[in-house]
Order: structure tokens, then C-alpha cells, then sequence
């Protein structure tokens, strides 16, 4: 079953299945690769490839939607949205893999013609060749999630109409949830007032991410903005860390970015409520991670 039907099916509410991402790690038995290096393209390229490369991921005539951060109108070395050098090497590994088409997409807090200009990931996902629409009302449907929390919500059906999907956060402080990684990253594939969701923001990241399963998440940690997130602005908040983090179990990748600052992943409640729903593993010791310095 393709990803596409698969996410209709169960947002119609006929299909109720949870696969327990652990269950589908690759053929060396390594469900993470965390990689530090100078280059934010090359470290991008070493952790898929110690997963088995993007064609473990994305197969011929795929179309793929790469989900970014771009929330913010801010330049990279600002650290609120994904770096652009690794978004262009996610896109080029995905055509490399023999995907028909990409997209990169957001829909940001700040305007999206500021945004994607900006952070400069618009310039670097078309030179690799994506498109990189802006969000469009016209394509917001409601969908049925089947959270536990969020049953329903306006989806842009981009993110539903595409046989592969690929999470690109990168690491942040925020005011609420203490950090944004990857499970939070799924606000930005919603429509309507999404200031809502801060009423209980950690299930409901938790059941957006479940509704997304991600065929794989990359967290970009080379710039961390670990002061006055999620937007920052001053590079005096901005710690360069210069690492990639790749793997199919989000909770594990978003354990440890909180590692990155200084926290514990059990202190952190949308991690404790995704592991009680089985949707992936935060204590490390039971994750296996390989770790390279390039």
C-alpha cells in the first residue's frame, strides 16, 4: 500500500494501524546515525548512508514531499529554520534514489514570501531541483487525524498527496515544549489557528506525528539555537554544533536532540506520550546508534 492511500484510509477513519518504528530498522541493525563534521552537506550524506542510503527510502518514480523548517524570517546562520545546505542534499539524494518529483514545503508563522527567500532554502531545494510552493488555502481539507487528543484538523493535502514524506527539522529552544525538533515540526503542515494547539501542545504533537509517519526524519543540528526560540535573532543565542541526525524512529531522533541541550528526553512529556502509544523508543540505551565524527 502506498504511503498516499494509506493516510487517506486511515483519515477516513477505516485504518486504525500502528507500525512501531524500531520494527523497521535497516539490514546492520542501526536504527540511528549521528554524525559531526564541517560540512552540513557531507554529515547529511553520512547519516543516510549508514542507513542504508535514500534508496532504503525512496524508491523509482516516488514523489516526495521534504518538510523543512521555515517557519521564521531568518537567515541561516540565525538557526530558526533548517540549514539550506542540508535541505539541497536531502532533495538531491531523494532524485538520485529515482524520485519522479520533490517538494519542499512549510507553512510558516512569518509570511511564506519572506520566509522561504530568506532562510534560503527556496534558492538551494530548486537548484537540486524541487518545487517549493507556497502554502495554498484552497488545498487546506479537514482530515480525520484519530489522535487521541486532535481528532480533527485543517491538512494541506500536499503533505497527504505524495507517496513518500521526509521530516527536515532542525534543533531550537522554544517557550513552550522547552525544545522544537521533529514531531513538533508537523505544525507547519497545518492551516487554521494553529495557536490552538498550545493548549496542549505536547499530545498534540504527538498525534500529528503519528498521523504523518515519516518515511524518514534528518535533524539538522549543525547551527542549534539554544536561547529565545522558537525564532531567535541574535546570533549570540545561536551554538554551532555541527551535527546531523537521521533515523526512522522520530522519537529517538528527538531524544537525542534534546540531548543537544542538556536535557534528559524523559523530562521531556511529548516523548514519554509517544513512547506509552508505542511510537518509538527515547531511552538511548535501548536504541542502536552510530555515531561518526567526519
Amino acid at each position: 500500500m502506498k504511503r498516499r492511500d494509506f493516510i487517506k484510509d486511515m483519515a477516513m477513519g477505516g485504518l486504525l494501524l500502528r507500525v512501531h518504528p524500531g520494527l523497521l530498522a535497516n539490514a546492520e541493525g542501526v536504527d540511528l546515525a549521528v554524525i559531526q563534521g564541517d560540512s552540513p552537506a557531507f554529515i547529511t550524506k553520512e547519516a543516510i548512508s549508514v542507513l542504508g542510503g535514500m534508496s532504503r527510502f525512496v524508491s523509482k518514480g516516488d514523489t516526495v514531499l521534504v518538510k523543512p523548517n521555515i517557519g521564521w524570517d531568518r537567515t541561516p546562520e540565525q538557526a530558526a529554520c533548517t540549514n539550506p545546505d542540508v535541505v539541497r542534499t536531502v532533495v538531491e539524494l531523494c532524485f538520485d534514489a529515482g524520485a519522479k518529483n520533490v517538494t519542499v514545503m512549510d507553512n510558516p508563522c512569518n509570511p511564506a514570501r519572506r520566509t522561504y527567500v530568506r532562510s534560503k532554502i527556496a534558492a538551494a531545494a530548486k537548484e537540486a531541483g524541487a518545487k517549493t510552493p507556497y502554502p495554498n488555502e484552497h488545498k487546506l481539507k479537514d482530515f480525520f487525524l484519530g489522535g487521541e487528543w486532535l481528532k480533527n484538523w485543517k491538512v494541506y493535502s500536499d503533505f497527504i498527496e505524495t507517496d513518500k514524506i521526509i521530516n527536515l527539522p532542525c534543533a531550537k529552544n522554544h517557550s513552550l515544549s522547552r525544545v522544537t525538533l521533529g514531531m513538533k515540526n508537523w505544525l507547519g503542515a497545518l492551516g487554521g489557528n494553529r495557536n490552538q494547539l498550545h493548549q496542549n501542545l505536547d499530545a498534540a504533537v504527538v498525534d500529528l506525528s503519528a498521523f504523518f509517519k515519516p518515511s524518514l526524519t534528518v535533524l539538522d543540528a549543525y547551527r542549534v539555537l539554544i536561547r529565545n526560540g522558537p525564532q531567535g535573532g541574535r546570533l549570540s543565542d545561536v551554538k554551532i554544533h555541527k551535527h546531523v541526525v537521521a533515523g526512522v524512529d522520530y522519537v529517538a531522533v528527538d531524544a537525542i536532540g534534546a540531548t543537544f541541550f542538556d536535557i534528559d528526553p524523559a523530562e521531556l512529556r511529548f516523548l514519554q506520550l509517544a513512547k506509552k502509544r508505542g511510537l518509538g523508543e527515547f531511552q538511548l540505551e535501548k536504541v542502536r546508534i552510530e555515531k561518526r565524527t567526519v
